[in-house]
């Protein structure tokens, strides 16, 4: 259930590049993305954690097609010299949204995938991300990229794999500084108010990322600023239909709001209450406990 509400969370960051739809995809397909670094031995230990049926199409991912892609974005050191990050990739029925899975992957969150690959037109998928050990994770968007265009037919062009890359990198620096979950809601709120109302100018999208901040209660540095006035103006050369990431995100509220109303949903929040009464209540014992006595 914690599952649903993160996959959900995450449908809230959404961004969409129509021309590259899957029109040709059939729901059911899987694709499996392995590291071209795993032994034989770790590739079937990563083939058994997902689960994968015999007759899915697979695909490997090179280190070299990592550096392609985050080169310049983050150091070297980071990326490494080997392709170990995989995913399995399942075509959803159409309007079902993404829902991502982790597991081993140290630094990129569910969050910041599912944020990655609905800017590169990924949509309507479950994808699970795993590795044999912990690693980055930076192997597996590219990975997955490269699978939904074999599965639907279609090319992601450059450019636009890049823009996914930064965002995602940018992202989780964010989240290094800010936290993770302030990072990802940053950029859900800039997106539902670019989608909105679509700043003219630079100096319209400085305004913006700034009053989205604060109202969220984000400190940004002045070059944390201009970083994602760089990466905004990257997208608004990519052509966005940000009618369609509106539409996108009213959806995504419209199941978080389901969510909460359900029964799954009530019990999450009161555990979570729950939860801040027994750590309260441990607190003032504590502070009782050490009272001079009367």
């Amino acid at each position: 259930m914690k599952r649903m509400f993160t996959g959900w969370l995450a449908a809230t960051m959404v961004l969409m590049f129509p021309a590259f739809a899957a029109a040709d995809v059939t729901e059911g397909d899987v694709i499996i993305t392995l590291g071209e670094n795993l032994t034989e031995a770790q590739k079937q230990q990563v083939l058994n954690e997902m689960n994968a049926p015999q007759n899915a199409q697979t695909i490997t991912v090179s280190n070299a097609e990592e550096h392609k892609y985050l080169d310049g974005l983050i150091p070297k050191a980071q990326i490494g010299t080997k392709a170990i990050s995989s995913s399995m990739i399942t075509i959803g029925a159409k309007g079902s949204g993404l829902n991502v899975e982790t597991h081993n992957i140290t630094w990129v969150t569910k969050e910041m995938y599912t944020n990655a690959l609905i800017t590169a037109g990924v949509k309507d998928a479950s994808i699970y991300i795993t590795a044999p050990f912990p690693v980055s994770g930076t192997a597996a968007l590219t990975g997955l990229m490269k699978a939904y265009e074999i599965s639907s037919d279609k090319v992601i062009p450059d450019e636009v794999k890049k823009v996914a890359n930064e965002e995602m990198v940018k992202t989780a620096q964010l989240g290094k500084s800010i936290g993770n979950d302030q990072a990802v809601a940053l950029l859900a709120k800039l997106k539902e108010e670019i989608a909105k109302n679509p700043p003219q100018t630079e100096a319209d999208l400085r305004a913006l990322i700034e009053k989205v901040a604060k109202n969220l209660g984000i400190t940004l540095t002045p070059d944390e600023i201009n970083s994602l006035i760089s990466l905004f103006n990257k997208m608004k050369n990519l052509n966005i239909d940000w009618n369609q990431v509106n539409d996108q995100l009213s959806k995504a509220k419209e199941k978080l709001s389901t969510f909460l109303q359900s029964e799954e949903g009530k019990t999450f929040i009161q555990n979570i209450i729950d939860i801040l009464k027994e750590i309260w209540n441990a607190i003032k014992s504590a502070f009782t406990s050490t009272e001079p006595q009367k």
